[in-house]
């Protein structure tokens, strides 16, 4: 009897179904693999991208937590006002403007004070909004009296003599402040004696009637909410986040120690290379590398490493804003396989549901087949979309399962980062890529007046704030937004730019008039009273916005030039005088 082949053991139909069994389960792999391989690409576009505005956040949050003692100290000494001749005299005065001042940032800037070259010493501490501390040195010598106080022309009571002379001019804040060419300073980073936090201090030189160095006026930044700012932010489970000076010590960071202790309850400052936290001192470590090598700008950056465990590593980082006066840096790093693990989780799905869908092929066939070649087809594609930087086409989504999740969350961290979450407009990131898109069409194109930019600051936004409340700006910045494109056609592109400033691109104009044109309208439609202010703010509340303009290729070919440029031309409009200027 000849020997039976396998062939002849099998049914008829377990013989026409296996080949596509086998069919479905290596397809279904292969597309798993391209899936995963596009996946890959795609979240490390994104996650860099997470990275940059993540970056961004930290830095336009500390510009706001340390660009308000400028206006503190404006408060207490505003600009052309001299030193007083008579400290004692003048005194009543200074207390209502220092107690103006500290109302500015009761949180973080409640303390503001002042001395002279003859060893005079003025300061108002606030403790809560109606109680507060005066410390006075009215003669050349001797120690301090500290006096209690309620309310901005309450009676001074309770004095106290210290026991410690307080000598004003052997203070580094006084002596750093008169050594310094510019009027406006900030003392290095030290901890306070007192609270054994991280504090800086800002100072500005104030001069006599004939514009002499005559004494010093400053405020205290304590730098503890730095600190809490970069705990709040969440990028992953194992990321970390720090602000930290060129030389490595730390100012703030998300999780572990930014100072150690010292004998007998002092602390000292924590360097970001004696972190016990290894992705601290690696990210620190990576970060000050390329800034040897290539130098150190305020554009957000990234780069990656290999950890000291092996694992890949990606670092968000960039400068402080010189203009604030401060050299720190702000890092942020995640370990590659926090981005990646969503991705891994659904491929894992996957793998289940090809074994699954292999079972399912031996009693649908062809059918089954079908239907999940063309889903996988289709996710795959969408990821390479993504992936290529396509992130104006938005993903559709229509399944329900594990690849449905997976292009939901492409589609959530796509329109994550194309769309400011307050005003529902693009943000940053969205305008300086159409911008970029823009000019590689025009170029082509090589039309003399193709599009132009325009740099909006909202009038009084600050005065909104401080006055009305933040949900009252919010608010106000929503309906700006709102107005800024409803007064613009359709095709041209409205973004949030950066806290009260806006960016408009028109995405076509004739000529410059035209470009004037359209300024005019839009300054026209921003005078108009306010909805969200309506009933709130009192009669003759007056708001509006200054707009700034720049042509492509006469203004700028590049979008930094344009922007800059466009900035410029907001700030010389907003220093024109006008009848309408609310000012």
């Amino acid at each position: 009897m000849p020997q039976r082949t396998l062939s002849d053991r099998l049914s008829l139909r377990s013989l026409l179904t296996l080949p596509y069994a086998v069919l479905v389960l290596a397809l279904v792999l292969l597309m798993a693999g391209l899936s995963w391989r596009t996946g890959r690409d795609t979240v490390d576009t994104l996650s860099g991208q997470l990275l940059v505005e993540s970056v961004n956040r930290i830095a336009v949050s500390l510009e706001r937590h340390v660009g308000g003692a400028d206006a503190v100290l404006e408060a207490a000494f505003p600009t052309g006002i001299a030193a007083p001749d008579n400290l004692e005299a003048g005194l009543g005065e200074l207390r209502q403007r220092f107690w103006l001042a500290t109302s500015v940032h009761r949180e973080p800037n409640n303390y503001v004070y002042y001395g002279d070259r003859q060893g005079h010493f003025v300061g108002l501490w606030r403790f809560s909004e109606q109680e507060a501390e005066l410390r006075l040195r009215t003669g050349a010598q001797g120690p301090r009296t500290i006096y209690r106080l309620s309310g901005i022309a309450g009676p001074l009571r309770s004095p106290v003599t210290e026991d410690k002379v307080f000598e004003p001019r052997e203070r580094p804040w006084f002596q750093a402040a008169l050594a310094h060419p510019a009027p406006l300073g900030w003392t290095p980073v030290y901890v306070d004696f007192k609270t054994q936090d991280l504090i800086v201090t800002r100072t500005k030189r104030i001069g006599n009637d004939v514009g002499e160095p005559e004494g010093v006026a400053a405020t205290d930044l304590p730098l503890a909410q730095v600190n809490a700012l970069l705990g709040r932010l969440s990028l992953s489970e194992n990321a970390v986040a720090m602000v930290v000076e060129p030389d490595g010590r730390l100012i703030g960071v998300s999780r572990g120690a930014h100072m150690k202790t010292l004998g007998a309850g002092q602390h000292d400052r924590l360097s970001a290379q004696q972190s016990t936290d290894a992705l601290v001192a690696s990210a620190y470590a990576a970060v000050h590398q390329r800034g040897s090598d290539e130098g150190l700008g305020t554009a957000p950056r990234t780069l990656s490493f290999d950890g000291a465990d092996g694992r890949a590593v990606q670092v968000g980082y960039a400068r402080v804003d010189p203009a604030l006066g401060l050299d720190w840096l702000i890092v942020a790093a995640v370990p590659r396989a926090d981005f990646l693990g969503g991705l891994q989780r659904s491929f894992v799905h996957a793998a289940v549901l090809a074994g699954v869908a292999t079972l399912v092929a031996l009693g649908l066939g062809w059918a089954v087949l079908g239907v999940v070649t063309r889903e996988l087809r289709q996710l795959a594609e969408a990821a390479r979309r993504v992936g290529d930087g396509m992130l104006d086409e938005p993903l559709e989504v229509h399944r329900r399962d594990e690849l449905g999740e997976l292009a939901r969350s492409f589609a959530d961290m796509q329109q994550r980062l194309l769309t400011d979450q307050l005003t529902g407009l693009s943000n940053r990131g969205a305008m300086l890529r159409r911008i970029e898109d823009r000019i590689l069409q025009q170029r082509r194109r090589g039309d003399r007046w193709p599009f132009a930019v325009m740099f909006i600051d909202f009038d009084r936004f600050k005065a909104i704030n401080d006055s009305f409340g933040h949900s009252v700006g919010d608010a106000v910045l929503k309906e700006v937004g709102q107005r800024l494109r409803g007064g613009v056609r359709i095709g041209d592109l409205v973004a949030r730019y950066a806290g009260d400033e806006f960016v408009l691109l028109l995405e076509s104009v004739d000529n410059r008039a035209d470009a004037e044109a359209a300024r005019t309208h839009l300054e026209a439609a921003m005078r108009a009273p306010l909805d969200s202010l309506a009933g709130i703010a009192p009669d003759g509340f007056q708001t509006g916005a200054s707009f700034g303009i720049a042509l492509y290729p006469d203004d700028g070919q590049d979008t930094e030039t344009l922007l800059r440029h466009a900035d410029a031309d907001m700030y010389a409009r907003k220093q024109q005088p006008s009848d309408a200027d609310p000012h």
